[in-house]
This record gives C-alpha cells, structure tokens and sequence, in this order.
C-alpha cells in the first residue's frame, strides 16, 4: 500500500497541466474459481469488493493506477452434484482478500474529445487470504492451521505449507464516461490469475486420516472431508484419493461500478477541444 500511495503522490508532484490526478472509489461483487467452483464465471456466490486508489493521465492514452481492495469470497460443493462426484466431500470456504495492486491503463478512445472511452488494464498484485468456513454449530474455523491435505507434515514432504502472502497479476477490462470535466463513471470487470491453489484449501489428495489426527486432532480429519454431515454413513476416503486438482491455479475477479474524481490537474476535459471535438474558445 505504501508504494503505490508514494508512486501517485511523485506523479502528482509533477503538476504537469495536461495531466490530471484522480481519486478511484470502487464497489461491486467478487467472485472466485477453484475447486470449490469449477465454472470460469459464476454470479451466484458473489460476495462485496470495494477498493479506494488513485490514478495519474499520463496522456490520452495512458493511465498509471493504483489500488487498495477490500474483497470478499467464498465457495461451496453442491451437495446434490453426485454426478461429478465432488458433492461428497461437502467442502466449503470462505475468505476476506486484503489487496493492493499497481497497473497501466490503456484508453481505446480519447475520453477527452468523446467523453467516453473503453480501457484494458494489467499491472501486478499483492495480496492476502486467510480460508475458513464452519463446523456444524456454527463456529468459525480457519483451515491453514489444519493442515487439511496433511501441507507441514513430515509424512508428506511435498506438501509444503501455503503462504498467506501472494503474488497476483491483475488484468481486465472496463468502459468510463465523463459526466463533468472532474467526475467519470465507469463499470469494470478484473481477473487475478495466481500463483497458488490453495486459495478455497483444496488443492491435491487426502492425508491418511490417523496421522492427520495424530498430528492435528480430530478437527482437522472433519473439516478435510466433511461428506458424513450430509451422508451419514460415508467413509473417510482413503490416503492418496483426490481432493482437489493441483494442475489449474485458483482464481479470483471483481465486477464493479468505478467512480473517477479529478484532485489535480484540469479533469477529464484537458484538451483545446470540448467533447465533441469542437474548440471551447475561439476568441
């Protein structure tokens, strides 16, 4: 966060005329992809994102962006998906992401002469996800300390422990309209490709239930396979059987409502010419 705040403050010091410094609020959905939630794109278990940045016009054309984001997921088996044999397990989880981010945007158009431009955007990302979900009284439960695939213990030496901190590159896409010479409104979707699967606490195989057990009690064994709280008489399944898909990385992406505000400079309308191209004054 205090890079990205030191990078916008330097750019705004520049006080070049015919570039503009922003405020970026953000608010809308976010939604993730993973083990738990097999399909690119799916609304139906969209939790809040919000974010506050800032962003720098370097030209027409390019942008300079930072963010902070606050952002919600979560995941769930559908218990009633015998089919794919993945509604078994019962898994579930959810996750708070602390984000900051820093990228280059691209304009298609010149908001400045047409008033509305559509943008791509990619940069890099650091973020931080805790999993956890809830035993059957309802009690919260993070799911790293568990070790719920056996991760840290000696019995699996190449299940290392996931890190909390991570790597992410952002990308997306969005379209912006200037509504006064300061203020732009835009919708944006971004997509973070990762650098972990253990995003949802699903990843590999199952850990032989006595030495996970042994090693970090009866709760872990419950919440690495919670298929008996829905199908009474199912069995723990056996060590090496698959929990997850290690092959595809997790993913996460917010769909959400941009709202630029012009702090420095002369705002959305810097150009000799008004929006419609014509010049503001001929005298």
């Amino acid at each position: 966060m205090k890079p990205i705040l030191i990078i916008l403050l330097s750019l705004g010091a520049l006080n070049l005329p015919s570039q503009s410094l922003f405020v970026d609020l953000y608010g809308g959905v976010a939604n993730y992809q993973g083990d738990l939630q097999t399909k690119r794109f799916d609304l139906n278990q969209s939790k809040l994102a919000i974010g506050l940045g800032g962003s720098y016009d370097i030209s027409a054309k390019f942008s300079i962006r930072g963010a902070a984001n606050y952002i919600n997921i979560a995941g769930s088996d559908d218990p009633g998906d015998a089919a794919k044999k993945v509604g078994y397990r019962n898994l579930q989880f959810k996750s708070t992401i602390w984000e900051a981010q820093l990228a280059m945007e691209y304009n298609v158009l010149d908001i400045n002469e047409r008033g509305f431009s559509p943008y791509v955007f990619a940069g890099l990302a650091v973020f931080h996800f805790n999993p956890y979900a809830f035993d059957p009284l309802g009690n919260k439960v993070f799911l790293r300390p568990l070790s719920t695939e056996g991760q840290g213990l000696p019995q699996y030496p190449e299940k290392k422990i996931y890190a909390n901190n991570q790597f992410a590159i952002p990308f997306g896409a969005g379209i912006k309209l200037a509504l006064t010479d300061k203020l732009q409104i835009g919708l944006e979707g971004g997509l973070r490709k990762l650098m972990t699967d253990y995003l949802d606490d699903v990843s590999g195989t199952y850990a032989d239930s006595s030495i996970l057990a042994a090693a970090k009690g009866a709760q872990a064994v419950a919440f690495a396979y919670r298929g008996k709280e829905i199908h009474g008489a199912a069995a723990y399944p056996a060590a090496g059987n698959i929990r997850g898909n290690p092959k595809n990385n997790d993913w996460y992406y917010t769909s959400v409502l941009r709202i630029r505000y012009s702090i420095a400079g002369k705002g959305s309308n810097n150009s000799k010419k008004g929006k419609l191209g014509c010049p503001d004054n001929i005298y």
